[in-house]
Order: C-alpha cells, then structure tokens, then sequence
C-alpha cells in the first residue's frame, strides 16, 4: 500500500484579489474592501473535518510492528513468495502505466 503525504491542508476564508466563478455550490459577493469574497459550500467544512481526524490517526500500526516483530524473532512468521511476486508485479505496473502518462 503506498500512502501519498503530498496533500496539503485546506484552508477556508476570503480571497482578495481574484475573480470567482458562479455555481458549484460555492456563492460569490463582493466585499467592503474592493476585493472579491469566497464562500466556500458546507463540504469544505466536512472536508475538513475528515482531514484533522485524519491526522490523528497513526500512519504506522505500532502494535501489528510488534507483532511481526515477534513473529520474526520466534520463527513463526512465514513469507509467501506468490503473494510477494505478485505484488512486486502490480508495483512494476503500476510505475510503468504512471511513466507513460
């Protein structure tokens, strides 16, 4: 499973400076200041929301680590090589059809 950190916090607020496009659920007015306004739609907040639960959430499962760490040292974790196989040749695939695109 590859775990991808590259996704960077949404923010909610105005936005000055710019223009604003109608519809898609996110409504436009003009503010005091001149500048444009953004209202973002109920779903950012939501994102929001699942994005800091997100990130409390441990990347690295410490007690299945320990666990297989045990196993390792006890001699009762096997390794299946199919199941090695295959993954390492949805991985090459996966780099192949990523570097074509």
């Amino acid at each position: 499973m590859k775990i991808d950190n590259s996704i960077k916090p949404v923010t909610t607020g105005a936005v000055s400076g710019g223009s604003a496009r109608p519809g898609k659920g996110a409504a436009s007015a003009p503010s005091s200041g001149g500048g444009d306004r953004v209202e973002l739609s109920p779903l950012s907040s939501q994102l929001q929301a699942i994005e800091s639960s997100m990130a409390d959430t441990p990347i690295v499962d410490s007690a299945r680590v320990a666990e297989i760490k045990q196993a390792i040292a006890e001699g009762r974790f096997k390794v299946n090589p199919d199941v090695v196989a295959d993954h390492l040749l949805q991985t090459a695939r996966e780099l192949l059809r990523s570097r074509m695109a």
